[in-house]
């Protein structure tokens, strides 16, 4: 199964996230903001497949996040979570695999987990 970081400051939704990721078989940490995250990336003994990513976090922004995550030279997938709809030229700009408008149904976010880790597993080329 995959390696998921969930990036969410809202205790309640992270563990929930969590949670139903685990009972999926995958191995999943957590982060209530970017620092914390950053540090999970770094003490990571591999890479992550995915990061499931609230954009409105209370040290820094998601975009922050996603801006040094493409320095890597082989960045996870991500799914952006996020209360308001971002700009279109945000989304442009950082190309996020997945975007879930809050609240969204638990099962959508399975879904398309799902969609992003069968897609990542695809040669680059094929992915667009």
């Amino acid at each position: 199964m995959a390696r998921i970081l969930v990036v969410e400051d809202e205790d309640a939704l992270r563990r929930t996230i969590t949670l139903l990721l685990a009972r999926r078989g995958h191995e999943i940490a957590e982060a209530d903001g970017v620092e914390a995250a950053e540090e999970a990336l770094a003490a990571a003994p591999g890479e992550f497949d995915l990061i499931v990513l609230d954009l409105n976090l209370p040290d820094r922004t998601g975009w922050d996040l996603m801006r040094d995550l493409a320095r890597r030279v082989t960045p996870p997938a991500v799914i952006v979570i996020t209360a308001v709809r971002p700009l279109q030229r945000r989304l442009d700009e950082f190309h996020p695999d997945g975007l879930l408008i809050k609240p969204f149904p638990i099962d959508a976010l399975v879904r398309l987990i799902e969609r992003v880790l069968g897609r990542s597993h695809e040669p680059a080329a094929a992915r667009g």
